[in-house]
């Protein structure tokens, strides 16, 4: 049998900064805005349709999200010529980083794939990933993908994490068990 890592569920997010279009600089997993939790999305690149739909309808959640003290960051393993071109098919305000690398890809335990043709895209790319980061900095939910097509819903997902980040459910990371 195969395996790889994985980042685990309670554990220490690792400390990646990217950058985004306007030259700032988004450390992933660190809230920002007053918020305490942060949702990071990591997505394919701008070769993807359904990356393009999945971060349009986030943006549809990210004030449901606010109101719950989580805020959002996207990032990709693109370059910021080809997040420019894809800018133009996003209607998002949450912040879009690029440059993720492939050494960072297997740090977060993402699953990583070659392009199909250069048509796709010129390097290799992460699968959908969506980790949030506790105020502790520890990844509280976790979900990868080794494809494009298996992503959470986003309102399972929004309301979820509404419940989870209730004091009154007591809810703990869920996933800890060793093995």
């Amino acid at each position: 049998m195969a395996y790889s890592n994985k980042l685990a569920a309670g554990g220490e997010f690792p400390s990646i900064t990217l950058k985004d279009l306007e030259g700032g600089e988004h450390t992933l997993g660190k809230p920002r805005e007053g918020a305490t939790w942060q949702m990071v999305v990591i997505y394919r690149g701008r070769h993807c349709p359904m990356c393009t739909r999945y971060l349009n309808h986030l943006e549809d959640y990210k004030d449901k999200l606010a109101d719950i003290g989580i805020d959002i960051v996207a990032a990709s393993g693109d370059s910021s010529a080809q997040l420019e071109e894809h800018m133009e098919r996003l209607e998002v305000s949450f912040p879009l980083a690029y440059g993720l690398s492939e050494a960072q890809m297997k740090e977060l335990g993402l699953w990583v794939s070659l392009p199909r043709s250069e048509q796709e895209t010129d390097h290799n790319f992460a699968e959908p990933g969506l980790f949030v980061i506790n105020e502790q900095g520890t990844v509280q939910v976790v979900d990868i993908s080794n494809n494009p097509f298996v992503r959470p819903d986003v309102e399972t997902l929004v309301n979820g994490l509404a419940w989870i980040r209730n004091p009154d459910n007591n809810y703990p990371i869920r996933g800890t068990a060793p093995y």
